[in-house]
């Protein structure tokens, strides 16, 4: 029952402390801004360590902060292989091939109304595919290294980019496409003067719904087949030996990698797409 009390304390602690923080005449500054969620991230930590350790749940079901963070130290080669395998290699290459070939299309698509109203209804029966279906097969084709699981990411990123760049593209309206006529304008100068720059809130909405979907496709495909490196692959192989602390440790460093990515995105789109109004 001490545990239990102990816990409510903690949270009721952390939750004055975001109080008082939000409603500080300095709750708008930027500071303010990050120290209110890691606030509230370090309760939820201490509530789970004080809660594990006090009502003594083994390990094997859910181990404690404190023995997480001791494995991600003392694994850390390990866990820097697995994420340089899966992020770097599989994830964030599959997303830039993704990328741009969506952005191709896209183009293309914007040229062809044929191809415009052909390949979207491909796109969405494409993205309804189930990863567990389309990861055996491409590391059958491409055998079980990272190229495969960089073959599933791009296939998992390519419709969502697409899909958010073609609608960017039709965003200009009728009246500021005639401007661009009167002044002489082709269809190039248009593209990369008037009707690219509207469609780049657009083209980050598919960027940053992206990095999610990378990260997910590639860890998943890995349990299909991959060699003795790479996030999925040790969180399978963990899972089997009952070492869920390594487990979370891989989960802890997904999730890092994958608010990280997708702040990066947030960032550069903040900077390109400043005059927007969702960013003033």
């Amino acid at each position: 029952m001490i545990y239990l009390i102990a816990a409510l304390v903690i949270w009721a602690v952390g939750w004055l402390m975001n109080m008082w923080l939000a409603q500080s005449a300095q709750s708008d500054t930027r500071v303010v801004s990050l120290i209110i969620p890691a606030i509230f991230g370090v309760t939820l930590l201490l509530m789970w360590e004080v809660l594990v350790r006090g009502f003594e749940v083994s390990a094997v079901i859910l181990p404690p902060p404190s023995m997480i963070w001791e494995r991600m130290i003392n694994e850390g080669p390990r866990l820097w292989a697995d994420f340089e395998q899966t992020i770097i290699k599989g994830a964030m290459t599959g997303y830039v091939i993704g990328a741009l070939a969506a952005f191709g299309v896209a183009l293309l698509a914007d040229r062809s109304e044929f191809l415009s109203r052909g390949i979207l209804p491909v796109g969405g029966f494409m993205a309804a595919l189930p990863i567990v279906g389309t990861a055996p097969i491409f590391v059958k084709w491409l055998g079980s290294d990272w190229e495969s699981k960089a073959a599933v990411v791009g296939v998992m990123v390519f419709f969502p980019i697409l899909v958010n760049t073609v609608a960017g593209l039709k965003d200009t309206s009728a009246m500021q496409r005639d401007l661009m006529r009167t002044y002489g304008a082709g269809y190039w100068p248009t593209l990369l003067k008037l009707r690219l720059p509207a469609a780049m809130p657009f083209i980050f909405n598919g960027l940053k719904i992206a990095t999610t979907l990378a990260l997910i496709g590639a860890i998943v495909a890995e349990f299909f087949g991959s060699p003795t490196v790479g996030m999925g692959f040790r969180i399978s192989t963990s899972v089997g030996q009952l070492a869920l602390d390594m487990v979370w440790a891989e989960i802890v460093v997904a999730a890092i990698a994958g608010s990280a990515f997708y702040g990066l995105m947030a960032l550069i789109e903040k900077r390109v797409t400043f005059w927007h109004p969702s960013q003033r």
